[in-house]
């Protein structure tokens, strides 16, 4: 069952508290547009070809590029953005380029990039990546790679794309590596990926190249040659050197590209070229450290200046360099160190950005903090001014913490922090509130907010509660000083610092399962509320209805959500009308009426339309329709539906629909007698982060894995999780636990404690009839007609499934009772026995033919033999039937499905793939799959 977690109006998809994803780049701009997204458009600019062409690594990188990965790594200054900005230029085939820099170590922000630069020439691709990142809590990596991986899964005419990521040097975050890796094992025919990198970056090359799957590009092979040499100095000069000064030269800087630039500029004016080339030689860092300052040397004062100041920038505009500087002319300045070709490089086609070398500018920013130390603060202040004007929040807060100035990086973090929450980049958040000095942070209420967001949303509820109580002190402390959202008053919830600490405490209550303190806290909330809080007023709107939810109060809970769904599809909010309508369902259940959740969940599907029936919050509904069909017994139909919200799920942030999603197709499996199946299932569903203190109504795996844990007669096991969970039979079980008390009540009676159950399900069901939860009525009539069988009162026994059948048949339960297996199938045929002798009434809703589905459901369905045919008839069936998850996994190699995709779609391991097609080809006597595909056709097994 959903979780409620925080939210409703605002949200993006995956969004799990109330902050709402504000709009962003998703490629390359074009045109006019604000400098932050100009900023943005940098990252995917081709870098321009360098003064010599290299038709012979150009041709290597062409042939290498087919294998899959291309790693280009050496050290810096060998030209690899030069040689791959080449390439790319002169590519047949589209090229995406991302331009990493340390800001990509957070992972949605990474993927995000990647996302736009595939969109910016495979327009569609990099959408779906985008609406999965929406959120505070970032979707699994492993998903977002999958998204990749299925949207350039078809290769089209115009060919692959080939992804170039330069800089990868700079990631260092594990998380991305391993979700690279991830990509790279399962490269779509669609994508190539090229790597430019000062070091071997930490992915299973040694894997890959023993595969052929990898080209490389070492320092050895990027080394000008000879020939190259000359015609650098030549094109970059003017001068033609003679063959013994090229050659000095080609010894002394080993070919190093950036010594040979640095040595071309050093040249102009000197009247004995050959003479200079003989001064110098030593290591690269030498040379550098030598060039660099006869290149700075030459400099007119002014460029030295503008230089120096302008080494503290990342990146560099005419207009951000006047500002740092103080001075005017930056644009011309740029403009002609690029003519110079002083190690400045334009990151656009119209001359807006450009960026120092890094070898250059690290360089630059020594001279500066040697000669004029005092001039840095100032600098930093300047540019982290200009960066704020401009909506640049990561370069403003770098350069605000550079410039000493912690009290106004903490402002810029509390205006910025929903924004990056919503685009579930919180690793940058944490980033920035880590280099915050912790009695800065501890002034700041809603710092000690955006923690305890980020704390909830990532399944951490103990770490909560302290930063709320922190938040308050702060906010006793600092009252309410001014505070403008990056996001908007109206979308804010930390704006109101007290309506959010109450919002976010009515939370945490709900999710365990406190009903008591939830309505009290939403009370307080309310009455902090003040009119411009839209956003936060609707987010206590729907806690309010999920407090009904868990008080039982399902009629105020039905209306309350249905009102939010019906606002929420008025204003194209299609995520947060998916997940409440999800909600709506499962209260509609609890009321007995699955007609209505099955309507809900429907309209959940029809209201999202074709065009985005892929979009991962759809997964929610398919969920939900698979827990109302296997209900009633409609096994296959509630199997695809599982499959299906599993596959979606698994790319959202909110994990409890894929949680459940798994644990129905453990429910489903061990209903058509997979019993293998349904503990990988159930398994699988267990490794689904969520917080152990989340109530069992909202997050039923635990109580499903004890029960499939009784079905395989492990009663010993089952109990031991029910006195983990602190359950006794004389306890006052609550409705937000009736789950936990009912798999209790279903041990004692496997303990043959008939008498014990009894007690503990006649005060569920006191509970149960004064709420009107017809749903949990059912269950504990059914529970306790098996109870009194036990205990050898048959009539009594008879009387109560008698009443659970009446209110069952209308509504179609199946499986209620048939979970119950043989104790349940015996009870009911006594009660069908009594019922044609006379002996008993049934309600007239119980008709011989819902009697009849009951009676059938008690019976797993197993796959039936193949029909003979004349072409079969002499032909040697399989030494050992196949089993039902055999022929699935047949029917997908006959589909010519691979194994990891065979795993992904039937929802298991791959070595349990492996093992089955194993036992396939063993009971098939084929040698291979191609064989054991038209051995089965021939049997008759494959339709």
């Amino acid at each position: 069952m959903a979780a409620p977690e925080l939210g409703t109006v605002g949200y993006r998809p995956g969004a799990e508290v109330g902050v709402m994803a504000e709009p962003h780049t998703t490629g390359p701009v074009r045109g006019a547009a604000a400098p932050r997204d100009v900023l943005v458009a940098t990252k995917f600019h081709v870098p321009r070809a360098g003064l010599v062409p290299r038709p012979g690594l150009l041709a290597r990188l062409t042939q290498g590029v087919g294998r899959g990965l291309t790693v280009v790594c050496t050290p810096a200054g060998y030209g690899k953005t030069t040689l791959l900005g080449d390439w790319a230029r002169r590519s047949r085939r589209p090229v995406a380029w991302l331009s990493l820099d340390a800001g990509d170590n957070d992972p949605a922000r990474f993927w995000r990039y990647v996302a736009a630069a595939l969109e910016g020439v495979r327009p569609g691709a990099g959408a779906p990546v985008e609406a999965l990142l929406g959120g505070p809590r970032r979707p699994p990596l492993e998903a977002v790679a999958t998204v990749v991986i299925n949207q350039l899964a078809v290769v089209p005419d115009a060919g692959a794309v080939t992804l170039v990521a330069d800089d990868y040097h700079l990631i260092e975050a594990p998380a991305v590596h391993a979700s690279v890796a991830f990509l790279l094992e399962r490269l779509p025919p669609g994508l190539r990926l090229v790597l430019a990198s000062r070091v071997d970056p930490p992915l299973p090359l040694a894997r890959l190249r023993g595969r052929g799957q990898l080209a490389e590009l070492r320092a050895a092979d990027l080394r000008f040659t000879l020939g190259e040499t000359a015609a650098f100095v030549r094109e970059a000069t003017g001068l033609d050197l003679p063959a013994a000064s090229v050659a000095a030269l080609q010894e002394r800087t080993e070919g190093w590209a950036a010594g040979v630039q640095l040595a071309a500029l050093s040249l102009r004016g000197q009247s004995d070229p050959a003479g200079f080339v003989a001064t110098f030689s030593g290591s690269h860092r030498y040379v550098l450290d030598y060039l660099t300052e006869e290149v700075l040397a030459r400099q007119p004062a002014q460029v030295l200046h503008f230089l120096l100041d302008t080494s503290v920038l990342d990146r560099l505009s005419g207009e951000l360099c006047d500002a740092v500087t103080g001075r005017a002319g930056g644009q011309a300045l740029l403009e002609g160190l690029e003519r110079a070709n002083l190690f400045v490089a334009p990151l656009d086609e119209q001359r807006r950005w450009w960026r120092y070398h890094q070898l250059f500018a690290d360089l630059l920013c020594q001279r500066l903090e040697r000669e004029r130390p005092e001039r840095m603060p100032g600098l930093h202040r300047a540019a982290a001014a200009w960066h704020e004007e401009h909506g640049l929040a990561d370069d403003a807060v770098r350069h605000a913490l550079a410039a000493g100035e912690a009290r106004w990086a903490a402002r810029l973090v509390e205006r910025h922090a929903e924004s990056l929450l919503r685009r579930s980049e919180g690793a940058t958040l944490g980033r920035w509130l880590s280099a915050l000095p912790a009695g800065v942070v501890r002034a700041r209420p809603r710092l000690y907010l955006t923690q305890a967001i980020s704390a909830i949303v990532g399944g951490h509820l103990e770490a909560a509660e302290p930063l709320l109580a922190d938040a308050e002190i702060a906010f006793a402390i600092t009252g309410g000083e001014p505070y403008e959202p990056s996001c908007g008053r109206a979308l804010s919830v930390l704006a109101n610092v007290p309506g959010a600490i109450a919002f976010l405490r009515t939370v945490l209550a709900l999710l365990r399962g406190d009903a008591v303190r939830a309505a009290a806290c939403t009370q307080q909330a309310f009455e902090h509320l003040a009119e411009e809080d839209r956003l936060l007023r609707s987010l206590v709107v729907r806690n309010l209805a999920v407090a009904d939810w868990l008080r039982g109060r399902l009629r105020q809970a039905e209306r309350g959500l249905a009102v939010v769904v019906a606002e929420l599809r008025a204003a194209g909010e299609g995520y947060l009308a998916m997940r409440v309508g999800y909600e709506l369902g499962q209260v509609q259940r609890a009321q007995g009426r699955l007609g209505a959740a099955l309507a809900s969940y429907r309209q959940g599907l029809k209201a999202t339309g074709e065009a985005d029936a892929r979009l991962p919050s759809v997964g929610m509904a398919h969920v939900g329709l698979a827990e109302v069909l296997y209900e009633r017994g409609e096994l296959d139909a509630a199997l695809g539906h599982a499959a299906e919200g599993v596959e979606l799920c698994r790319q959202l942030a909110f994990t409890q629909p894929l949680a459940t999603g798994l644990g129905v197709l453990a429910r489903i499996r061990h209903a058509q007698a997979d019993a293998a199946g349904a503990l990988e299932a159930i398994g699988q569903a267990e490794q689904v982060e969520r917080s152990p203190q989340v109530v069992s109504l909202f997050n039923p795996v635990p109580v499903w894995r004890a029960r499939l844990l009784l079905a395989r007669g492990e009663v010993a096991a089952a109990a031991r999780w029910a006195d983990g969970r602190g359950l006794k039979a004389g306890d006052e079980p609550s409705w937000p636990r009736e789950g936990e008390y009912l798999a209790l009540a279903r041990v004692l009676l496997a303990q043959q404690q008939p008498h014990r159950a009894l007690g503990l399900l006649d005060r569920l069901h006191a509970q149960a009839v004064a709420q009107e939860r017809i749903g949990s009525v059912i269950e504990l009539r059914a529970l306790q007609a098996l109870a009194h069988a036990a205990g050898g009162d048959r009539a009594t026994a008879k009387a109560a499934l008698a009443e659970a059948l009446a209110l069952a048949a209308p509504e179609g339960y199946i499986r209620v009772f048939a979970d119950e297996s043989a104790a349940m199938a015996r009870l009911l045929g006594r009660l069908t026995a009594a019922q044609r002798s006379g002996e008993i009434g049934l309600a007239s809703e119980v008709s011989p033919h819902y009697l009849d589905r009951l009676a059938r459901a008690f019976h797993p369905r197993r796959a039936s033999p193949p029909p003979t045919t004349r072409d079969t008839a002499g032909l040697a069936g399989p030494a050992e039937p196949l089993s039902g998850r055999e022929l699935q996994v047949l029917e997908l190699l006959a589909a010519g499905k691979s194994n990891q995709q065979i795993a992904d779609e039937l929802v298991v391991v791959l070595d349990t793939v492996k093992k089955h097609v194993g036992h396939i080809l063993g009971k098939l006597a084929a040698a291979n799959r191609t064989q054991a595909v038209a051995r089965a056709r021939a049997l008759g097994l494959l339709r």
